[in-house]
Protein backbone atom coordinates (compact mmCIF):
# COMPACT_ATOMS: atom_id res chain seq x y z
CA UNK A 1 0.00 0.00 0.00
CA UNK A 2 1.27 3.44 -0.84
CA UNK A 3 0.47 6.71 0.92
CA UNK A 4 -2.27 7.76 -1.51
CA UNK A 5 -4.03 4.39 -1.08
CA UNK A 6 -3.88 4.81 2.70
CA UNK A 7 -5.45 8.26 2.40
CA UNK A 8 -8.24 6.86 0.17
CA UNK A 9 -9.00 4.04 2.64
CA UNK A 10 -9.13 6.47 5.55
CA UNK A 11 -11.44 8.76 3.57
CA UNK A 12 -13.77 5.83 2.78
CA UNK A 13 -13.97 4.95 6.48
CA UNK A 14 -14.40 8.61 7.55
CA UNK A 15 -16.50 10.39 4.90
CA UNK A 16 -17.32 13.20 7.36
CA UNK A 17 -13.68 14.37 7.20
CA UNK A 18 -12.31 16.40 4.33
CA UNK A 19 -9.38 14.94 2.38
CA UNK A 20 -7.14 17.76 3.63
CA UNK A 21 -7.95 16.87 7.25
CA UNK A 22 -7.12 13.21 6.71
CA UNK A 23 -3.86 14.12 4.99
CA UNK A 24 -2.96 16.42 7.88
CA UNK A 25 -3.57 13.62 10.41
CA UNK A 26 -1.41 11.18 8.43
CA UNK A 27 1.36 13.79 8.10
CA UNK A 28 1.32 14.46 11.85
CA UNK A 29 1.36 10.72 12.61
CA UNK A 30 4.42 10.02 10.46
CA UNK A 31 6.20 13.23 11.48
CA UNK A 32 5.83 12.36 15.17
CA UNK A 33 7.23 8.86 14.63
CA UNK A 34 10.15 10.27 12.62
CA UNK A 35 10.86 12.97 15.20
CA UNK A 36 10.87 10.51 18.11
CA UNK A 37 13.24 8.17 16.26
CA UNK A 38 15.53 11.07 15.34
CA UNK A 39 15.73 11.91 19.07
CA UNK A 40 16.83 8.35 19.77
CA UNK A 41 13.47 7.32 21.21
CA UNK A 42 11.12 4.43 20.56
CA UNK A 43 7.51 4.36 19.32
CA UNK A 44 5.28 1.48 20.34
CA UNK A 45 1.85 0.92 18.80
CA UNK A 46 0.16 -1.83 20.84
CA UNK A 47 -0.98 -4.72 18.67
CA UNK A 48 0.96 -3.43 15.66
CA UNK A 49 4.63 -3.15 16.58
CA UNK A 50 7.47 -0.99 17.78
CA UNK A 51 9.75 1.38 15.88
CA UNK A 52 13.26 2.03 17.18
CA UNK A 53 16.76 2.63 15.88
CA UNK A 54 19.84 0.45 15.90
CA UNK A 55 23.47 1.43 15.75
CA UNK A 56 25.60 0.22 12.87
CA UNK A 57 29.34 0.26 13.36
CA UNK A 58 31.75 1.75 10.84
CA UNK A 59 32.97 -0.82 8.36
CA UNK A 60 34.82 -1.28 5.11
CA UNK A 61 32.43 -1.82 2.20
CA UNK A 62 32.95 -2.45 -1.47
CA UNK A 63 31.86 -0.41 -4.48
CA UNK A 64 29.95 -2.96 -6.61
CA UNK A 65 30.89 -1.26 -9.89
CA UNK A 66 34.61 -0.94 -9.37
CA UNK A 67 35.32 -3.43 -6.59
CA UNK A 68 37.15 -0.65 -4.76
CA UNK A 69 37.11 -0.65 -0.94
CA UNK A 70 35.04 2.15 0.60
CA UNK A 71 34.87 3.26 4.24
CA UNK A 72 31.26 3.27 5.47
CA UNK A 73 30.79 5.47 8.56
CA UNK A 74 28.89 4.42 11.70
CA UNK A 75 25.20 5.30 11.55
CA UNK A 76 21.79 4.73 13.09
CA UNK A 77 19.18 2.86 11.09
CA UNK A 78 15.42 2.46 11.67
CA UNK A 79 14.18 -0.87 12.98
CA UNK A 80 10.63 -2.28 13.23
CA UNK A 81 9.56 -5.20 15.36
CA UNK A 82 6.08 -6.52 14.61
CA UNK A 83 3.69 -6.98 17.53
CA UNK A 84 2.10 -10.24 18.59
CA UNK A 85 -1.30 -9.49 17.01
CA UNK A 86 0.10 -8.61 13.60
CA UNK A 87 2.33 -11.72 13.60
CA UNK A 88 -0.72 -13.87 14.38
CA UNK A 89 -2.73 -12.27 11.53
CA UNK A 90 0.11 -12.93 9.10
CA UNK A 91 0.23 -16.61 10.06
CA UNK A 92 -3.51 -17.37 10.06
CA UNK A 93 -4.59 -20.15 7.68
Amino acid sequence: MIRSELLQELHKDNPELRAEEIEQVVDIFFDEISQRLAEGGRVELRGFGAFSTREREARTGRNPRTGESVEVPAKRVPYFKAGKEIRQRLNEG
